[in-house]
């Protein structure tokens, strides 16, 4: 399922990220990898703040759509 199914405050695993090699290789950078875990901190506007490898990250939910979850 993918991340912007989860509930704020709840702790995931990233098990994929979908999409085109550039898309997967930015995520990547921001530290989203299979097998990291990942949590919704809030929703804000159209963006979701994520706290990732103990760094928060705002993502767009379009983005957030691509990295699927355990």
């Amino acid at each position: 399922m993918p991340l912007t199914m989860s509930r704020p405050g709840t702790q995931v695993t990233v098990s994929d990220i979908k999409g085109k090699d550039d898309t997967k290789r930015f995520l990547e950078t921001l530290g989203f990898v299979e097998g990291t875990k990942v949590m919704i901190i809030s929703e804000l506007g159209g963006n979701v703040i994520v706290n990732v490898k103990d760094a928060r990250v705002a993502i767009s939910k379009a983005m957030a759509s691509r990295i699927y979850i355990n």
